[in-house]
């Protein structure tokens, strides 16, 4: 009996070495998922602040190009004016020369 009993100290000597081990490791693991957690939570984060100045580039380029469009639309009619004024310049001034 003497000898069953101290052969199971042994073995429940063993069996919690190895739980204090596992113990260690699974605390570690705890902590290596808490560290990326917060890894992740810092990231959602930078993501969600880069979604928000994305959509408020989008909106300063489509404003920057409607203002494109409009300033074109308006040259454009500058040079239509300034055509038609180049030909009634021309037409006024060709019959002083004749």
């Amino acid at each position: 009996h003497e000898q069953l009993l101290k052969m199971m100290e042994e073995r429940m000597m063993d069996v919690e070495q190895k739980l204090r081990l596992v113990k260690r490791l699974l605390q570690d693991k705890v902590n290596q998922l808490k560290e990326q957690l917060s890894k992740n939570t810092k990231a959602d984060a930078m993501v969600k602040d880069l979604y928000v100045e994305n959509a408020q580039l989008l909106k300063a380029l489509e404003m920057t190009e409607q203002r494109q469009k409009t300033a074109e639309r308006k040259n454009y009619l500058l040079e239509e004016k300034i055509a038609n004024l180049n030909r009634i310049v021309k037409n006024l001034a060709s019959p002083s020369f004749n």
